[in-house]
């Protein structure tokens, strides 16, 4: 069966900081849960693997479309480094409390305690309540034994670098930043296809049954990056009718996309699946005799036996393109 532009069903996740923008942003309707902190939209995760939603593949599983089509999929040199593993995962969060201050290991330190890829992310400001701000590594130079004491005394947050947000913003986050999404932050998230989280801190709370959220303070001192650096914000230019670069690093590239009028896309020079997350607007996908529209909140896989695509926007919209190089 041929391949075509690919949607999939949302996965839902409850989560103790989450909130209600999902639904009311995004349009997704989350009952029954009481409120909605993810969700994964194209996830290869083992006990979360993506189902399609729509056309002549509707019901199969990500997992099984790639043992199927292998590079037709995902692309040759895609399939040959990972296999029958997806390699990225795209999420939509909405923190409607702080998430807790966390880091993910690298390749090789997940790989030796998991046996799992480490993670590697970037996160993109869909909408933001006034004065939200996150956390992206911090605000000086910090000696190993800085932090532990930062942690025993309960002042970790002093030395945070902190970063106020408004739509459209960007934030590379390369494994081993200590990171958190603060309040009223709601984001599309592109990382590595792995779910292993070091949390350090979590603001005390406790949930419904009075229990707090287990820390891996001890697994996390090797896993930080205690560097400090000048700019922590990905600077980027979005230019009407132009495809700009965001983020490069070797497990992902993408790319802001914000435009008002048909354009055509060739991949033909890239051997990867191309993933499109609707930021802002709508858009119809026209490829190889088939079309899907999406909306913001929404993505679409590209397999990589597609070369070419026409966006038809649906007024002005803004989309991610991201690829693995």
């Amino acid at each position: 069966m041929s391949l075509y532009p690919l949607t999939f069903e949302t996965i839902f996740k409850d989560k103790i900081w989450g909130g209600q923008k999902i639904k009311t942003v995004l349009g997704k309707d989350f009952s029954p849960l009481p409120n909605c902190g993810e969700t994964w939209e194209i996830s290869g995760v083992e006990g979360n693997v993506s189902v399609v939603k729509e056309g002549a593949l509707k019901g199969q599983s990500l997992e099984a479309l790639l043992a199927e089509h292998k590079g037709d999929l995902v692309g040759a040199h895609v399939y040959e480094k990972f296999g029958d593993t997806f390699p990225l995962l795209v999420k939509f969060i909405d923190a409607n409390d702080d998430l807790s201050i966390q880091v993910h290991p690298n390749d090789e330190l997940a790989k030796k305690r998991h046996n799992s890829f480490g993670k590697t992310e970037m996160w993109y400001i869909l909408q933001a309540d006034e004065g939200a701000e996150l956390n992206s590594g911090f605000n000086r130079e910090v000696s190993r034994e800085e932090y532990i004491k930062a942690v025993e005394e309960n002042t970790l947050p002093d030395i945070l670098n902190m970063e106020k947000v408004e739509e459209g913003d960007v934030f590379f986050l390369p494994a081993g930043r200590v990171h958190y999404i603060g309040k009223g932050c709601l984001l599309a998230e592109i990382q590595q296809t792995s779910d292993i989280t070091y949390r350090i801190y979590d603001f005390d709370r406790k949930d419904d049954k009075g229990q707090t959220r287990e820390l891996h303070t001890e697994l996390a001192v090797d896993a930080i990056d205690y560097k400090h650096y000048d700019d922590y914000k990905t600077h980027y230019e979005s230019r009407l009718n132009q495809s700009v670069n965001a983020v490069s690093c070797p497990y992902f590239t993408t790319n802001v996309i914000h435009f008002d009028q048909e354009v055509m896309h060739d991949y033909a020079h890239i051997d990867s699946f191309v993933i499109l997350v609707c930021v802002g607007g709508g858009v119809t996908i026209q490829a190889e005799g088939a079309q899907t529209s999406l909306r913001t909140g929404e993505c679409a896989l590209i397999p990589a036996a597609i070369k070419q695509i026409t966006l038809i926007p649906d007024g002005e919209m803004t989309l991610l393109e991201s690829y693995v190089p």
